[in-house]
């Protein structure tokens, strides 16, 4: 497996870009796996270390993640970048470990109804199958992420019970997950909201490597950035263009875009090792690809220092 290390060095942040899995999983249209795998490909040439590639889920459950195994096989390999994909059980982990992924992600929604429509089963089934898979990852060597869902609220259920995120997180640290990912899944997180979630976290397992996870439903998911890293918290998950959205959560849009969230880092004084234009430059080949504007706004508007010509600019008529 690669090898994969965080620079030591307090100004850098992780950006990890999911795009691949979460932003293309609800698309009705198949992107061809070819397209897939040449976008992490130039992502991987533009300095980005971390990818939630794919998905080794049931292909009856997630059509569009049914190349998952071919994708990896595609992906040019570079020391110090990390492949995960998510799973779902042991037949997925198996399929998993055979593809050579860095990283297995499991995943439980902190909300009962949530969990039943995303894995049609309850929380305690869902953390079953990861005690389960566990050993699998560990037998070849693999590391193991535990990612929750609705971390900061529910569609169907509203607030979620701190309780059950951190019996969720317990069940993945006691079985060897140290990475833990904080989902918004529906863009419910605000700042009070992650700040008590994070310290309740920290306060129950100082040890956990946390990540968060927001989407822009509301317009505050690079705020809710702002304030995790006034927490401490150095890594952060994010989509191209600001694609995805949950297929199996009512309301649920967009990723924060990781070109903006690049941008941001970049004007606040941290480092990412990302090259932003190159970043900006695969977003739109993406829009390009999907037809459609995407939320991004980097990739529009380019740097902040961006200068027009006077001659280009309407005047009003006097």
């Amino acid at each position: 497996m690669t090898t994969f290390q965080t620079p030591a060095n307090d100004r850098f942040v992780l950006v990890t870009e999911v795009g691949p899995r979460d932003g293309f999983q609800s698309e009705k249209q198949f992107i061809p796996t070819e397209v897939k795998a040449g976008l992490i490909n130039r992502l991987i040439e533009a300095g980005v270390r971390s990818f939630e590639a794919t998905s080794f889920v049931s292909p009856r459950a997630v059509p569009q993640m049914a190349d998952a195994s071919e994708v990896m096989a595609l992906i040019e390999r570079r020391p110090g970048v990390r492949l995960t994909g998510l799973v779902p059980n042991a037949r997925g982990a198996e399929r998993a470990a055979a593809a050579k992924v860095d990283m297995m992600a499991g995943f439980v929604s902190a909300s009962e109804t949530h969990c039943q429509a995303n894995l049609n089963k309850s929380i305690d089934a869902a953390l079953a199958d990861f005690v389960e898979y566990a050993p699998i990852a560990q037998k070849y060597g693999i590391a193991l992420r535990g990612a929750v869902a609705t971390a900061f609220g529910c569609p169907f259920e509203g607030e979620v019970q701190m309780a059950n995120v951190l019996k969720i997180i317990e069940t993945y640290m006691r079985h060897g997950a140290r990475h833990i990912s904080l989902g918004d899944t529906t863009g419910m997180a605000t700042p009070p909201v992650v700040t008590r979630t994070v310290e309740a976290i920290r306060q129950r397992f100082p040890e956990a490597i946390i990540a968060l996870h927001f989407h822009n439903t509301r317009g505050i998911g690079l705020a809710n950035v702002m304030n995790g890293l006034q927490l401490g918290v150095r890594e952060y998950e994010s989509s191209f263009g600001g694609l995805g959205g949950c297929p199996f959560a009512p309301g649920a849009t967009g990723n924060i875009c990781t070109e903006d969230l690049v941008y941001l880092l970049h004007e606040c004084g941290w480092e990412t090792g990302i090259d932003l234009d190159a970043l900006a430059g695969v977003a739109r080949e993406v829009q390009d690809f999907m037809g459609r504007d995407l939320p991004g706004q980097y990739m529009r508007s380019g740097p902040r220092l961006k200068l027009s010509g006077v001659a280009d600019a309407k005047r009003a008529v006097g």
